[in-house]
């Protein structure tokens, strides 16, 4: 009884933990522990991949990167929209104290990129668990910078190679959202 009990208890504490993981816009500026970080992304290539391809890559950016990557954010929102947009922009990536990038590694067989980038998908979603278990919040972004060559320049990355399946802002949360969900009926098809 006690191991049903204490198998019950992991089972609503990884529920709850999948249910209250949110993304966020405002961190305070409170560093995360580098070694959390590399925890989180241990913990990330556990994630499923067919043929053990580990497709993953992840650039933790430092002070000096970030620096530079919020100065391409607000080069490229102005060369898209304006310099109001673009200084906007930039102001909003600054405030974020973590930065971290997963790629996935490029192939030419179809089936094999789709299963790939699927993989990276679970590794990101590992990698936001484990984060928000320590009381880290996240953003998991595709925006603009993500398909930017000079992106890949500044990360030191081959788009011939990889491409970037997400920018994870990360830190500790100012507020996190409350959200919902459909019913599981409502998403859920019975087949007999």
């Amino acid at each position: 009884m006690k191991a049903v009990a204490e198998h019950n208890d992991g089972l609503q504490a990884l529920a709850t933990r999948m249910r209250s993981r949110r993304t966020t816009n405002l961190f305070l500026k409170r560093p995360v522990n580098r070694q959390l970080v590399l925890d989180a992304i241990e913990l990330a290539r556990w994630a499923p991949n067919h043929h053990l391809t580990e497709p993953w890559r992840f650039y933790h950016l430092g002070k000096q990167t970030i620096a530079d990557a919020v100065e391409l954010t607000r080069i490229v929102v102005t060369e898209k929209s304006d310099a109001k947009k673009g200084d906007f922009k930039a102001r909003t990536a600054a405030a974020v104290p973590g930065w971290l990038v997963v790629t996935c590694k490029k192939s030419a067989d179809e089936m094999l990129q789709r299963e790939d980038y699927a993989s990276c998908c679970c590794a990101i979603q590992n990698l936001l668990l484990y984060l928000s278990e320590a009381g880290v919040a996240s953003k998991w972004s595709t925006g603009p910078i993500t398909r930017e060559q000079r992106f890949y320049a500044l990360l030191g990355a081959d788009p011939a190679r990889e491409f970037v399946v997400g920018l994870i802002w990360y830190g500790y949360p100012k507020v996190l959202p409350i959200q919902s969900r459909r019913g599981v009926d409502e998403i859920t098809t019975e087949l007999p």
